[in-house]
């Protein structure tokens, strides 16, 4: 039987029961002879103590298995935990190369990023990770690699082996790249010889981190982007005083902020910037802030229109589908399509127009004044935009998002040409009705930009 056990940091309260009974039941110990300062205590005085150099892990585990196939207790100690860069690792391998039969056992400790975190209060509240910057087994590529990964995933970072006499230069070259993508001024703690009499600990920045301060006795603990120090204390939130949004209506509103806070460089009025929020939330696309198109002040008259009850006609009950319930219900708007009225599959055939065509021009007659909101149908929208055109239709507005390929670009060409009513457009081939009705929650909605800070 061998068990690998963890001894802590150094200081006897530091060892778990579990590790001191099975360094008690043992009959053959093997470690880094500086360890065994820490348990002669519980060491039995006929157990056979093998004390052997740093570079010689290999070689301890080898002897662990001579003793443990001769029918001994082998203990295998270390500090910190014995499985994080230690010897359970390498115990584990040799059997599992030979084929043994030998019970292994890992026994737990306190590792030292772990006693760093509880002397520094509340560092590793948040995720954090841990890079050895020894590179005597793992070339420096993957080691930088590693570095750079948690530097861009803003890791909080726990790192050993950080120096030593011949590995002097692997601590400044981390430094560099994470001032590439952390803050100056983010806290750093170099933890020396943590539960020892020896113990101390250095804050300081990641700036100002000078690597002679730190040897093989340290780990040293690099905060993230939210960590912050508070007298001796190094502080992670994990985002209690934070909580993510849970109802739709937060959700939404993160969502807007969110939105607000990455869009790209534009100078579109606020009304109109809404209105392309709405669009981008619709889609999840950054893009449509440079594909959405409106006279001036559309936005805003439509809102006032519709806070007054305004009546809004469709192309397709899509649209009609889209704009939301809660905002019609709460100012009496009527939202009408005739994409399926008798009257409406009457003038179609009549006249050779396509059904969507043919109930706008319904529409049109019935409610002249309406804001028309086409979605789908370029015909539709050409109707609409001839009339105006003609004389014959004076609308509060027209909102064109046709999608597609044939007639898409020509009836919203028609549509700028406009002078004398508002309009709004998505333009190329790109839109549908869900954009048609993003344009008009966003009308319905305007002071909520406010809520935004829009």
């Amino acid at each position: 039987m061998i068990k690998v056990v963890g001894l802590g940091p150094g200081h006897s309260d530091y060892i778990i029961p579990m590790a001191t009974k099975a360094i008690s039941e043992a009959t053959v110990l093997i470690g880094y002879h500086y360890y065994f300062q820490f348990i002669q205590h519980l060491v039995q005085p006929n157990a056979l103590c093998i004390g052997k150099e740093l570079s010689e892990e290999e070689k301890r585990a080898e002897i662990a298995i001579q003793h443990a196939l001769e029918g001994e207790s082998v203990v295998v100690i270390g500090s910190g935990d014995a499985s994080i860069y230690a010897m359970a690792s390498i115990v584990y391998q040799k059997v599992a190369e030979q084929q043994l039969e030998i019970p292994v056992e890992t026994v737990p400790g306190i590792s030292a990023f772990i006693t760093a975190g509880s002397k520094l209060g509340a560092v590793l509240g948040h995720d954090f990770c841990c890079i050895s910057l020894s590179d005597l087994m793992t070339p420096w590529t993957t080691i930088e690699n590693r570095i750079r990964a948690a530097a861009i995933g803003d890791f909080v970072t726990g790192l050993y082996n950080p120096r030593s006499k011949k590995r002097y230069w692997q601590l400044k070259a981390l430094k560099d790249i994470y001032l590439e993508y952390r803050n100056a001024e983010t806290p750093v703690a170099i933890c020396k010889q943590l539960g020892r009499t020896e113990e101390h600990i250095k804050i300081t920045t990641l700036e100002n981190l000078d690597i002679n301060d730190v040897d093989m006795f340290c780990v040293v603990l690099i905060g993230n982007s939210q960590t912050f120090r508070y007298k001796d204390n190094l502080i992670t939130p994990r985002g209690y005083l934070n909580r993510k949004p849970e109802t739709g209506l937060e959700i939404q509103q993160a969502s807007f902020t969110e939105i607000l806070n990455n869009i790209p460089p534009n100078t579109l009025q606020k009304d109109t910037l809404w209105a392309a929020i709405r669009c981008i939330h619709t889609s999840g696309d950054f893009e449509y802030i440079n594909y959405i198109n409106t006279s001036e002040k559309a936005i805003a008259i439509w809102h006032e229109y519709l806070k007054d009850g305004g009546t809004i006609v469709t192309d397709v009950t899509m649209v009609q589908a889209g704009i939301t319930k809660a905002y019609t219900n709460k100012y009496n708007n009527q939202v009408v399509c005739l994409l399926n009225d008798p009257e409406a599959l009457t003038l179609a055939e009549k006249e050779g127009l396509t059904r969507t065509q043919a109930g706008i021009k319904l529409a049109a007659k019935k409610y002249p004044k309406a804001l028309f909101v086409i979605g789908n149908a370029p015909t539709a929208l050409i109707e609409i935009t001839d009339q105006i055109h003609e004389g014959i239709l004076s609308p509060t507005g027209v909102i064109g998002a046709p999608v597609g390929f044939i007639n898409v670009i020509e009836s919203k060409e028609r549509l700028k040409t406009i002078t004398n009513t508002p309009y709004a457009l998505i333009s190329e081939k790109r839109g549908g009705s869900n954009f048609a009705a993003a344009i008009v929650n966003a009308a319905f909605t305007l002071e909520e930009a406010k809520s935004v800070a829009l």
